[in-house]
């Protein structure tokens, strides 16, 4: 099947020889409430998934695993084992951010100091390691398109050991990262994009798969973009459907989004209120193409951030390590930087070798790449005659840190965003949580805002603190920043060095409908007026929005009963005269006390059962718990 593999003669599967090693004691898991360890999960198939958060490689397999964990829930045990290339990448906290971007719901331990990659000789990312049920190293692999691999191993498997009775199927309960995040206003917002002459702000919510427009003046959001469900489908602007947007270019009335998950750039004509696909089909592109070819039918891989420049549409290939260029005229495609080959070696455009590309900006002659990998920034002649590809600041594949200066003295950790502005290239420099500015042409580099530590506070520069800001977008001296792991935008006054949290506002208009209501236990009322009083409790250290109203909707039959309420407590007189359902729909804006525009929602229905007897209650009081509990 792989590297390594126990099928004897005609196919006929043997146990492993070798015992899986041990997980050590002490390390954190995430997406379970306790450690595992191989002797536990004896009458399973297991199947290690050593990964790093940054590795786009990574990424792409996780569908595969989610696939296969679909097929075989009652047999296979999915354990993602984090062995982090940065040094940032080794913190739980960023682990689980990670986890909750991307979707994960089977455990994952951190490796952090890689003892589990030691131990099971593991040489890149990512990498496998099938344990049969008798706790034995089955098999290896290395690399992307897993799933029709390892169907075919696990099917045998199952049916191989549940003939000796050796297989223990059901599935193992667990407690998931996502169960316990609330709700949050934006989802962990890859990209900006600022419209200086049209007034606007265009905010990829990457995970609630829409884009967001907002009044660049005040922040009230003016429309979304994207019904808030993951698929692929074109339409009405409301009614569409993305799947991780990232980067963004405008022109004119056209919004040119790059739909990651959906390995596509899609179009928005706010003229005509619709959403369509410029190239681009769901499925990734798994060859090395960078022929010129028509739009049509062509496939991409995981395009990051887009930038228009003179009639071309550049895209930021990531899962290919290059740039390409789209001809908007004449409807065709073609690589336009990178060999494909992930490396950092500069020169001719189509020889150089980049690194997971992830942003783009420009100063009219050369294009700048936010090289992450590589921990480089990179300028790209935009001509393809005879152009080159030349490294800014950075080194390779494994010259990270967090050093400013000149050149190639200077060190970053996997820079996702740049903005060209002001003769000056900023930095997101995205795992070391700072902004940082680059002079042109001396390279002299240097931090503007951020103290290196993951956190959300404002003020002076050097006082302010980011968590992994990922995108970038400059408009009348203000720099604005996708401040990912917050859940936020960030302004930063290139004048003042000021960073502030930049406040959305209309944000009832953010909130999707309700999740599936939730049955009360019955209670019994008198006939008639009937008091109902709820309380609402918001999780320690948080409060109330002022930039919303929250309130309950109280229905019974036909009838509707709005309501708002103040310190988290609502009240109303229902008329109830027979045994009915009560509905409760509460949408409710919260939020962080500590850190300033970190802002949550509810929005839920719960049902309550009311009993008619004489001897009933005159009013009810209902308790609801944490909000979104």
């Amino acid at each position: 099947m792989a590297e390594s593999a126990n099928r004897g003669r005609r196919g006929v599967i043997e146990p492993g020889a070798v015992d899986a090693p041990e997980f050590p004691s002490g390390l954190n898991w995430l997406n379970t409430d306790r450690s595992l360890t191989i002797r536990q999960l004896r009458g399973k198939i297991v199947l290690l998934d050593f990964w790093t958060y940054c590795c786009i490689n990574c990424m792409h397999v996780l569908e595969d695993l989610r696939r296969l964990e679909s097929k075989y829930p009652s047999e296979l045990v999915v354990i993602g084992v984090h062995s982090a290339k940065f040094d940032a990448e080794k913190n739980t906290e960023s682990i689980r951010d990670a986890i909750l971007r991307y979707g994960i719901e089977h455990p994952v331990v951190n490796d952090s100091e890689m003892q589990v990659w030691q131990s099971y000789g593991v040489r890149a990312w990512p990498s496998f390691m099938l344990i049969d049920p008798l706790g034995k190293v089955f098999g290896t692999h290395s690399g992307e398109r897993v799933f029709d691999l390892f169907d075919r191993v696990i099917s045998q498997m199952i049916a191989h050991y549940k003939s000796i009775g050796e297989i223990r199927p059901g599935p193992v309960e667990l407690q998931t990262e996502a169960q316990r995040a609330p709700d949050s206003i934006l989802s962990y917002p890859g990209k900006v994009l600022a419209d200086e002459e049209g007034g606007r702000l265009f905010i990829a919510d990457t995970n609630h798969h829409r884009i967001v427009v907002a009044d660049l003046e005040d922040g009230t959001v003016l429309d979304v973009i994207g019904c808030g469900g993951q698929g692929f489908r074109n339409g009405a602007s409301g009614d569409a459907e993305f799947s991780w947007p990232q980067g963004m270019a405008l022109s004119g009335d056209t919004l040119f989004v790059a739909d990651t998950g959906n390995h596509a750039v899609r179009i928005v004509d706010f003229g005509e209120g619709t959403v369509s696909s410029l190239v681009g089909n769901g499925h990734q592109d798994l060859e090395w193409n960078h022929a010129p070819s028509p739009l049509e039918g062509r496939r991409l891989n995981s395009p990051w951030d887009l930038h228009l420049a003179h009639g071309v549409l550049f895209v930021a290939m990531a899962g290919s390590h290059q740039v390409f260029g789209i001809d908007l005229e004449g409807g065709y495609i073609a690589g336009h930087a990178g060999s494909g080959r992930e490396d950092h070696v500069d020169g001719p455009l189509l020889a150089a070798a980049m690194a997971q590309p992830s942003g783009l900006t420009s100063d009219g002659e050369n294009l700048f790449v936010a090289d992450s990998e590589i921990s480089s920034i990179r300028a790209v002649s935009l001509d393809p005659r005879g152009g080159h590809v030349r490294t800014v600041v950075g080194k390779g594949l494994f010259d990270f840190g967090d050093v400013d200066g000149v050149g190639q003295d200077v060190r970053l950790q996997h820079p996702m965003g740049v903005a060209f502005a002001e003769g000056t290239l900023f930095v997101a420099d995205t795992y070391n949580n700072k902004i940082k500015s680059i002079a042109l042409p001396t390279l002299s580099t240097r931090t503007i805002a951020g103290t290196g530590g993951p956190g959300q506070i404002d003020g002076d520069g050097d006082q302010a603190m980011f968590n992994e800001p990922s995108g970038l977008s400059y408009a009348q001296g203000v720099l604005y920043v996708a401040d990912t792991n917050n859940h936020s935008i960030r302004a930063v006054d290139l004048a003042t060095g000021q960073v502030a949290t930049w406040l959305l506002r209309n944000i009832g208009k953010l909130v999707p409908p309700p999740s599936p209501p939730q049955t009360l236990q019955e209670k019994t009322v008198r006939a008639g007026s009937v008091t109902v009083s709820v309380q609402f409790d918001l999780p320690d250290g948080h409060e109330f929005s002022a930039l919303a109203s929250s309130g309950l909707t109280f229905r019974t039959g036909n009838r509707a009963y709005p309501v708002a309420f103040s310190n988290g407590r609502a009240e109303t007189s229902l008329d109830v005269f027979e045994d009915e359902m009560l509905h409760l729909e509460a949408v409710v804006y919260y939020c962080s006390q500590h850190r300033r525009g970190i802002c949550f929602y509810c929005h839920e229905t719960r049902i309550l059962p009311l009993h008619i007897d004489p001897a009933g209650a005159e009013g009810l009081a209902i308790r609801l718990g944490s909000i979104g509990s």
